[in-house]
């Protein structure tokens, strides 16, 4: 199959490049980036450089819908939010080609975290109660009813836009910091005590197709996994299942946790591909995303337990921002973990990522914006009207602005 995979700066992108073209897929590579690293590995057919999606997107679809055109390709992966911006032409390309993710309308439910939580209470999901902040008194207010409180934006990633009074990160950003607003509101949550998991998995039309749940055991900064480990996948496979009946849903979602006392508490959803791709081996990747849409595995593929990968690169580095005393750690994750980038004799992406990586440290310097949110810079969607979007997909941004913006959802 011609597999095109978008937004290949990403590091897991690049893993999924690599194990499908092992598994015998003519692949290729998109991004807004020239220097996106996924963009030059030895393991593409070809690449594409694209008008950014978040501020260009009549001209980022249309780059992609020649590209389909003149590669023939088959399936279109999108790996991060992107999917946004390509779902509000889903019928368009749909005629083309098979565009790997949901309609518009069923990835802006998941993502908007508001609208998440309303239909997470609808299928009995465990997740911490909840209560919305739409100004900073109210920010203020609801995190004072609580000794112990977690609170985040409505549309946020990657560990950034976080705010806790309890745990490492308390502290790590004011209050008086943070401004929420009706269109932009953040979730107020009692702090839930326990580890954080996470999982990926593939739907296809509802049906599960493969499913991982993992936890993080190196984080930099508290916050953003650079290591990862398998763990028993089978007590959140439900929540995965719940979800993709009830939406019908087809593509990658990704899932967070905590695993409490009481048992798993949802805490998120991400409509896309995530750091978990990385812990699969060419012939998952295969089924999770080379396979015809007809073949559909009677059960899912689950991914045992035990498993484990880190961002060698990621690892290295936070050795110059830790204690000395961890470094003995450090040296042993580093000889004795699998690193994502090791046996695959692909050198050339290492050396983008660097470019990548200052072209992001340029974009967190002029804008003060955490680093993982400036790799995002033109690929994030955060609930704002899309350049050419339909009438019924604006009006579904308005429903949930007005949503947002009334009662609790709990």
């Amino acid at each position: 199959m011609r597999i095109l995979l978008t937004s290949s700066r990403l590091p897991f992108a690049l893993s999924l490049i690599r194990k499908l073209a092992e598994a015998g897929h003519e692949v290729y590579a998109s991004d807004a980036y020239a220097v996106a690293s996924g963009s030059h590995s030895r393991y593409l057919s070809g690449s594409l450089v694209t008008a950014p999606p978040a501020t260009e997107t009549e001209q980022f679809v249309s780059d992609v819908e020649g590209f389909v055109a003149e590669h023939e390709i088959e399936r279109i992966v999108p790996c991060f939010e992107e999917a946004f911006y390509l779902a509000t032409r889903y019928e368009r390309l749909a005629k083309e080609t098979d565009l790997f993710t949901g309609p518009f309308a069923t990835l802006a439910r998941l993502h908007d975290k508001a609208t998440f939580t309303d239909l997470a209470v609808k299928l009995e999901l465990p997740l911490p109660a909840t209560k919305v902040a739409r100004s900073d008194e109210e920010l203020r207010e609801l995190t004072g009813e609580l000794p112990h409180w977690f609170a985040r934006a409505c549309f946020s990633r990657g560990g950034v836009a976080l705010l806790t009074n309890t745990g490492p990160l308390a502290g790590a950003t004011k209050i008086e910091d943070v401004h929420p607003t009706a269109a932009q509101p953040w979730l107020v949550q009692p702090f839930v005590e326990g580890p954080m998991q996470c999982t990926y998995s593939t739907l296809r039309d509802g049906k599960v197709l493969t499913h991982l749940c993992y936890r993080a055991p190196r984080q930099w900064q508290h916050s953003t996994g650079i290591s990862f480990e398998t763990v028993d996948p089978e007590p959140t496979l439900r929540f995965a299942e719940a979800l993709g009946a009830e939406l019908g849903y087809t593509g990658q979602m990704s899932l967070d946790f905590v695993d409490s006392e009481d048992g798993l508490y949802l805490i998120e959803c991400n409509p896309r591909a995530t750091d978990g791709a990385l812990l699969m081996e060419a012939n998952e990747v295969d089924l999770a995303l080379g396979r015809d849409a007809a073949d559909v595995p009677a059960e899912p593929l689950l991914i045992e337990a035990g498993r484990k990968q880190q961002l060698d690169f990621a690892v290295f580095g936070q050795m110059f921002t830790e204690s000395p005393r961890e470094w003995p750690k450090s040296i042993r994750d580093l000889r004795d973990v699998r690193g994502s980038d090791k046996g695959w004799h692909d050198q050339l992406p290492n050396l983008y990522a660097l470019l990548t990586l200052g072209h992001h440290a340029r974009l967190n310097l002029r804008h003060r914006q955490a680093l993982l949110a400036a790799m995002a810079d033109d690929i994030a969607w955060d609930g704002q009207p899309i350049e050419g979007m339909s009438p019924s997909d604006r009006a579904l941004i308005d429903a949930m602005e007005e949503r947002r913006s009334g009662s609790d959802p709990q």
